[in-house]
């Protein structure tokens, strides 16, 4: 029996099958239509100011129901237009992920299975399920088989359960019971490039700030392997314990690859866990020609990647690889009563994914990953990959051949970093009044590039300068976007610098 206006059953509330398949269509054509071009409507940067959205809603719930397609019209009228289009092929800001069809209905029936993978006997399938996709993943790209994968919702969260599996296995240091009251101090090390996620790992551990020291770049931007051993021996006569190594596999401003293998080298003689932060950068392995990537990989203790950036997987979905499984549920295992597996399903119970994290609760990520991997292939997967690491390549020549326009780092993966240098000003790059203009002039550039809506770029600072990134990752980007961007990047400096330069720099 169901209400006469909404479609929802008396005995339930929620909505009667043929309601529900009414809604669902219409759902699924507006995904379709909008993963199919219909997403190139919109401009990719929401143009909204903050509270417009909030403010075209009412401010409490409504008391009586309201029917799905009235649901589904404020969907199209107010969330839609106050979005910033992450599937948008113009998107190349920060790192482009795609949410891709199978991964769409990976999440569409994830969603309707409601899925607590707590347990194994909480979700037999979606356990099970979870260790088949990452072994693909792992097998995909060349990790050793004795890597342990599990799903992990962002590389901050995997980052910060590998650290603090790193602390846990520090002799003589009973964190779980003792805390952290009375122990040395700790100290753990990463590239001055590495993720801000790094930091807050050393935050919420108890290490603080001040015990994770940043190690200066080479001239590639990549960790300094005499500098990190350096600092080490110089902690250790401090008094300090130094306990992990942060090393990483495309670094976020510039996409760096830090020398793992010299990295591991130190880390082995010292006896420090060695974590490999590959969240974008390690999906290029799949690549056989970009293999070395991931060279020294093998020896880390544990090493991230996650497939929600260039796996084409929705958001969220991390990989958390660890060499030292049983360290890392050590340090997480926390049974009470009313989880305990009892009867005879417990003699063959196999693994609880709920051990290996600080979440209980667990979605079934591991189905969309599932779906992706299955219906792109690895081949598919290689081929797109392959073609964004071309389109990046194609840019950073067109970069370098132009004179008004400087590359800021080298690109060895799929991000571009650069920025507008007037030919005229090159040899005066060094004096603080160019200086000082060319940051303006780029970072008014940013601003111009994206209020156009057509594209959407982050920026960074290389060296303090003031640098665009184009980051490219998206599956719906094509070489047209790319020559797009170029032609606005292009047009818009040429007017900006009409526009600000000072006479000082005329």
């Amino acid at each position: 029996m169901t209400t006469p206006d909404h479609g929802l059953q008396v005995t339930t509330g929620d909505l009667a099958p043929d309601a529900f398949r009414v809604a669902g269509h219409r759902t699924v054509e507006w995904i379709a239509g909008y993963l199919a071009g219909g997403v190139e409507r919109y401009p990719v940067l929401a143009r909204v100011r903050p509270g417009d959205v909030r403010s075209a809603l009412p401010a409490d719930a409504p008391e009586e129901p309201e029917p799905l397609d009235r649901i589904l019209d404020d969907f199209e009228r107010h969330i839609v237009p106050g979005t910033t289009h992450w599937n948008h092929p113009g998107f190349l800001a920060y790192f482009g992920i795609s949410g891709s069809a199978p991964g769409v209905l990976g999440e569409f029936l994830g969603s309707a299975l409601n899925v607590n993978a707590m347990l194994w006997r909480t979700g037999p399938a979606a356990t099970e399920l979870e260790e088949v996709a990452l072994g693909w993943v792992r097998r995909m790209l060349g990790l050793p088989a004795e890597f342990h994968g599990v799903i992990q919702d962002t590389a901050s969260a995997s980052s910060l359960v590998a650290l603090a599996a790193a602390r846990h296995q520090v002799p003589g240091l009973d964190v779980r019971e003792r805390g952290l009251a009375g122990a040395p101090r700790l100290v753990m090390y990463a590239s001055a490039e590495a993720h801000s996620s790094i930091d807050k790992a050393a935050i919420a551990l108890g290490i603080g700030r001040s015990g994770l020291r940043k190690i200066p770049t080479d001239a590639e931007l990549r960790m300094d392997p005499g500098a990190l051993a350096a600092a080490i021996r110089e902690d250790r006569a401090a008094g300090m314990v130094p306990f992990a190594v942060v090393a990483t596999v495309g670094t976020t401003s510039t996409t760096s690859v830090d020398p793992v293998p010299e990295i591991a080298a130190i880390c082995a003689e010292h006896r420090l866990w060695l974590h490999v932060d590959a969240a974008y950068g390690g999906a290029a392995a799949v690549l056989p020609e970009m293999r070395w990537v991931l060279a020294g990989c093998e020896r880390a203790d544990s090493l991230v990647v996650n497939p929600h950036k260039w796996l084409f997987t929705p958001i969220d979905c991390s990989a958390l690889y660890c060499r030292r499984p049983d360290v890392l549920r050590d340090a997480f295992d926390v049974l009470p009563e009313y989880l305990r597996t009892t009867g005879a399903a417990a003699a063959g119970e196999p693994r609880n994914l709920m051990d290996y994290g600080l979440s209980l609760g667990r979605r079934f990520r591991a189905l969309k990953l599932w779906m992706v991997l299955r219906a792109f292939g690895a081949r598919g997967i290689r081929d797109r990959i392959r073609a964004h690491i071309e389109l990046a390549r194609r840019l950073a020549e067109r970069v370098d051949a132009a004179p008004e326009f400087e590359r800021m780092a080298p690109a060895p993966l799929s991000v571009v970093c650069l920025r507008a240098r007037p030919r005229d000003l090159a040899a005066r790059g060094g004096e603080p009044a160019a200086g000082a203009y060319l940051d303006r002039l780029n970072e008014a550039l940013l601003q111009a590039v994206n209020a156009t809506g057509e594209a959407f770029l982050s920026h960074t600072r290389v060296r303090a300068r003031f640098t665009l990134r184009v980051a490219i990752g998206n599956l719906r980007t094509t070489a047209a976007h790319i020559d797009r961007a170029w032609e606005i990047l292009q047009a818009e400096a040429a007017r900006l610098d009409r526009e600000l330069r000072p006479p000082a720099l005329a």
